[in-house]
């Protein structure tokens, strides 16, 4: 048996004209719509990092299933395993600011180091190879203060910059659905723009 609000839609077109339980009835709507396929919406955009390996031996696909096995394996927080499958997402949608993008993604639902450690991962990723393009490799020293410095150091020795092996055996996407559906089932740690619960 479905509810009222099964068929129900809103009279107006202009936001303006709503009413407070027009506002109540549409928050309910997008946090079930929302909540129910944030983890499906979230593999979706992972699984758009195959493709091309872009001269890497693997694909950014793979090297995302790798990082995540490889924190699993090595007993990292669910929230520091999450962070691995997901850390590059925003190369799919956000190539100039992929560090921040999946960051903003991740923030609502882990810890503050987690979070920290991918809206920085890209810099500290650079210690490997910023220094080839004339960059410099050390730029990452700006943030030495940070108590978060030495848990993104890891994050990129141990699960960033090693992660491009063709012969690693790596769990499939699928296998990390059970912790993405822990973390992504969290209340939200940030206030929302809008009310969403």
């Amino acid at each position: 048996m479905g509810s009222q609000d099964d068929d129900r839609i809103v009279s107006w077109t202009a936001m303006e004209h709503g009413t407070a339980d027009d506002y109540e009835f549409l928050d309910r709507q997008h946090y079930a719509h929302a909540r129910t396929g944030l983890v499906d919406n979230l593999l979706d955009i992972l699984r758009c990092l195959r493709g091309p390996t872009l001269g890497y031996q693997i694909d950014r696909y793979d090297h995302s299933l790798q990082s995540a096995t490889r924190a699993l394996r090595n007993g990292e927080s669910t929230d520091l395993v999450a962070a691995a499958l997901l850390h590059d997402i925003g190369d799919a949608f956000a190539p100039e600011n992929h560090s921040a993008a999946a960051a903003a993604v991740l923030q609502p639902y882990v810890d503050e180091r987690t979070h920290w450690v991918v809206a920085h991962h890209g810099l500290f990723q650079g210690y490997y190879y910023f220094h080839h393009l004339g960059g410099d490799r050390n730029a990452r020293e700006r943030y030495r203060e940070s108590p978060h410095y030495d848990a993104c150091l890891d994050f990129c020795e141990n699960y960033d910059q090693n992660c491009f092996d063709p012969n690693y055996p790596n769990l499939a996407a699928e296998d990390f659905r059970p912790l993405l559906e822990e973390v992504f089932s969290r209340p939200s740690q940030v206030p929302a723009t809008a009310p969403l619960r």
